[in-house]
């Protein structure tokens, strides 16, 4: 995902939103800038003649899909309505997540061009929550995740686990008897250092 910051002209505002409406994207905030104003210098014809016109600026933030990122771009290039002698620029960064506040539901878009199979992947049969998780706890419960979904039949019909929750508790708790065996009964080696 990418979230673009712009700077354009106040009175374009209405025509950047509705190009950027027939593709589906909403415009996250828009601000103006009261204090920044692009000030060019125009010469007259009379000797001495010449006029200062103010142009007032405003900055809209958006977020989008990487496929729409170069569209909404080129939208706001061609509709900023600054002159060309305006340092003008589009910011554009990269999202990890977002995360609707309601139900705390995170969403992500994620690329793969390295395995054609994955792109035609079905979708998961559970929903994770990891939104509040660090992200290597999230790499791990991705891969789990994965697993499960390969071999969710072979793990109900033999090992009676029903959910990912189950297969999770199951990983847990498969491995505390090992874990506990090996502390309870540490060896310590000592290396002779000289």
């Amino acid at each position: 995902m990418k979230k673009i910051e712009a700077v354009i002209n106040r009175k374009n505002y209405p025509t950047i939103r509705e190009k950027l409406d027939t593709l589906g994207i909403d415009i996250i905030d828009k601000r103006n800038l009261e204090d920044s104003k692009f000030v060019s210098q125009s010469k007259g014809s009379r000797v001495g003649g010449s006029a200062l016109r103010s142009t007032m600026l405003a900055k809209i933030e958006l977020a989008m899909s990487d496929k729409q990122a170069r569209e909404v771009v080129d939208i706001i290039s061609k509709n900023s309505g600054l002159p060309k002698s305006a340092p003008s620029k589009i910011f554009v960064f990269e999202m990890q997540e977002s995360i609707e506040l309601n139900s705390l539901l995170g969403e992500s878009e994620t690329e793969t061009n390295d395995e054609p199979e994955e792109q035609f992947s079905v979708a998961p049969k559970f929903v994770t929550k990891r939104n509040r998780l660090v992200p290597l706890q999230k790499r791990t419960l991705y891969k789990l995740e994965q697993y499960y979904d390969k071999h969710s039949d072979v793990l109900e019909s033999d090992y009676r686990i029903r959910s990912f929750s189950d297969f999770v508790n199951y990983c847990i708790m498969k491995y505390l008897p090992t874990l506990d065996k090996q502390l309870k009964n540490q060896t310590i080696l000592y290396e002779d250092v000289l």
